[in-house]
């Protein structure tokens, strides 16, 4: 009875956007689709220490797909000062969700089930939580990605895959899902789009990246590589680096994200 009061009253107050927003046909809630992660050991593409390789990382549940446009668009209408015509400039730069049509309507440049992105990590961790969930942390999703289809270690074999995606050039990301799912059941990890973590600049980036000094690039660009655990895991280098670039109010085109949770 009260899941029905409460399914009665969202469809009154919201009926309105359903109506004018094709995108949003299916508003009411979903239920969360996110995969189990086992707990294991990680060997990390900056070791923990000069006596450690690896770090242990705990069970968690990861999204099995990137947040959609339209996942994100139900937000958004849901939570309206998260529209682009609203939210605060110190949570995201001008460039935010600037591929919809209109602050509220996707339009024909922002597919439905495309990965969302011109969204910056201040946007994008206030999602999560809305969520019950949280941004997965950098080693939390560099351990769900090193794995492929048929190994949860398979970086070897990704390599030469990502690296081809990376110099592919594409103006928009194609439609979530359409790729075959990792070892765990996670989709489109290498495929898409790059994606916010929690920790995005912790290993590049000492204090506020706004305050980066030239030493700092030098860490990514020579030395840092040096201490590197496999230097020839070029796509773990370039992801890193890309996300030691970035500043948590920023978007960009090619960034999305998925959400996390502990689990419990």
């Amino acid at each position: 009875m009260t899941t029905l009061i409460w399914v009665t009253v969202y469809a009154l107050t919201l009926g309105a956007h359903v109506g004018s927003t094709p995108e949003l046909g299916w508003l009411l809630p979903s239920e969360v689709d996110r995969v189990t992660i086992p707990a294991g050991r990680f060997r990390t593409f900056y070791p923990p220490s000069a006596t450690e390789t690896d770090v242990p990382i705990a069970g968690f549940r990861l999204d099995r797909y990137p947040v959609t446009n339209a996942d994100y668009l139900r937000f958004v209408k849901l939570n309206p000062r998260y529209r682009r015509d609203r939210v605060s400039r110190l949570f995201a730069d001008s460039q935010y969700l600037s591929h919809w049509a209109e602050a509220g309507r996707l339009g024909e440049g922002a597919g439905p089930r495309e990965p969302v992105t011109n969204v910056s990590w201040f946007t994008a961790k206030a999602y999560c939580e809305w969520q019950d969930g949280r941004l997965p942390t950098e080693y939390e999703w560099e351990y769900a990605a090193a794995a492929d289809e048929r190994s949860p270690e398979a970086r070897e074999r990704l390599t030469p895959r990502i690296l081809e995606w990376y110099a592919a050039r594409s103006s928009r990301p194609g439609p979530v899902g359409e790729g075959r799912p990792n070892w765990y059941g996670v989709h489109d990890q290498h495929r898409l789009v790059w994606e916010w973590v929690l920790d995005f600049n912790s290993n590049l980036v000492s204090g506020d990246s706004r305050e980066r000094q030239s030493g700092d690039m030098e860490r990514f660009c020579g030395a840092g590589a040096l201490s590197a655990s496999d230097v020839n895991d070029y796509a773990s280098f370039m992801r890193i680096a890309f996300r030691g670039s970035l500043e948590a109010r920023y978007t960009t085109r090619n960034l999305g994200f998925r959400c996390a949770d502990d689990g419990r």
